[in-house]
């Protein structure tokens, strides 16, 4: 579908785009080359949405149907010694989004040069996927009342899966998240009279455990949900029981109920623990994105387009990740994908500081947005 001069020049935006990696709503860089290349191809395009959006549209009437990509890069400092490494310290695509931009446009180049023949084809270039919910604030802007569309696909590549593999579930894709942040306060003391102070440490301790093993004591065993303790801050001296520790982490769930469980659970059981060591707890338990929960006709469609590309599309369990692209899916039948990316050597995972997006994938996905785009379009 591609000659070999378009996937290397598909490969060279990658490799650019990984080179200057931009943080959530600060891709002005990004967006602005992804509007230039798109509109030297004839796309309407729209900037603004949710600061560093852009979105294009070809077509008229007719079905519609709208891809989105995700731009933003991570707050890491990366360390795979390539050529096109970022240039700018602790920032990195370390998630493939550089991939899945350049996919897209690899895409885009080809539908515009085919024409829309019937119908609409939506193109979303979403910022700050990573924790800051870019889709929910492109949908708050507008994004669906201005670009309407009958259906929404998303892409991620999937390094735990070969290259070759495409999996689009009927229901459950990946997990609904929340973050929280637990205080511990009490009394502090010398090290060496900790009678006169009050548990913070032993509060802490026991917190940790009490905390993970809440979705195995709470919840049922077939509806799937995990609390995970990422960050503890505490203490500043050797000789110094403190007064104070914080502690930070996440909730997964698919169910509403169990997310409901689980927030209430986690409050409980810390401020349980802790007035049983004479402290105080506060919680602040904050939800960020639903449950990636994909429509079954959309997601046949896309195992059919596979199947169509000698693709495997044996389905495989959904993840405990999560994804703002949930969002969208809330608002519009759709499905999310996961394109196999893995590498037969070294293979790092999504948010390692040794990521690099798999280029040999890039004109398989491409592809499968061409396919998609002319038969949700109505071609």
């Amino acid at each position: 579908m591609f000659d070999s001069e378009h996937i290397s020049e598909a490969v060279a935006w990658r490799h650019d785009l990984h080179r200057h990696p931009e943080l959530g709503f600060q891709e002005d860089r990004t967006s602005g080359l992804i509007a230039g290349l798109l509109e030297g191809w004839g796309w309407q395009v729209h900037r603004g949405l949710a600061r560093t959006g852009v979105v294009a549209r070809l077509g008229e009437g007719g079905p519609s149907v709208a891809l989105r990509a995700d731009i933003d890069a991570l707050p890491i400092e990366e360390a795979t010694g390539l050529d096109y490494a970022s240039v700018h310290p602790g920032k990195m695509h370390a998630c493939g989004h550089d991939g899945h931009t350049a996919m897209l446009l690899l895409a885009a180049r080809q539908i515009a040069a085919e024409g829309v023949r019937r119908g609409t084809v939506t193109l979303i270039f979403q910022p700050a996927e990573e924790n800051d919910g870019g889709a929910r604030v492109m949908i708050e802007e507008g994004l669906f009342r201005e670009f309407p569309c009958d259906t929404v696909y998303g892409i991620h590549n999937w390094p735990g899966l070969p290259p070759g593999r495409l999996v689009a579930r009927d229901a459950e894709m990946m997990a609904a998240f929340a973050v929280f942040e637990i205080v511990i306060n009490g009394r502090g003391s010398h090290a060496a009279m900790p009678e006169q102070g009050d548990g913070v440490i032993a509060a802490t301790s026991r917190l940790t455990g009490a905390l993970q093993e809440l979705p195995a004591r709470r919840l049922s065993p077939l509806d799937p949900g995990v609390v995970s303790v990422t960050q503890i801050h505490t203490g500043s001296a050797w000789n110094i029981c403190p007064d104070r520790a914080v502690l930070r982490g996440t909730a997964r769930w698919f169910s509403p109920g169990a997310g409901d469980v689980l927030e209430a659970r986690l409050a409980e059981v810390a401020q349980g623990i802790a007035a049983a060591h004479g402290c105080h707890a506060t919680v602040d338990y904050q939800r960020r994105y639903p449950a990636t929960i994909n429509s079954a006709p959309e997601a046949a469609l896309a195992r059919q387009l596979g199947e169509a590309m000698e693709l495997d599309t044996t389905e495989t369990g959904p993840s405990m990740a999560s994804e703002d692209f949930a969002f969208m899916l809330n608002e519009r039948r759709g499905a999310y994908i996961w394109l196999g990316a893995g590498r037969d050597s070294d293979n790092p995972g999504l948010h390692s500081a040794q990521f690099d997006f798999n280029d040999a994938v890039l004109p398989t996905g491409a592809e499968f947005w061409v396919r998609l785009a002319r038969r949700a379009a109505g071609d």
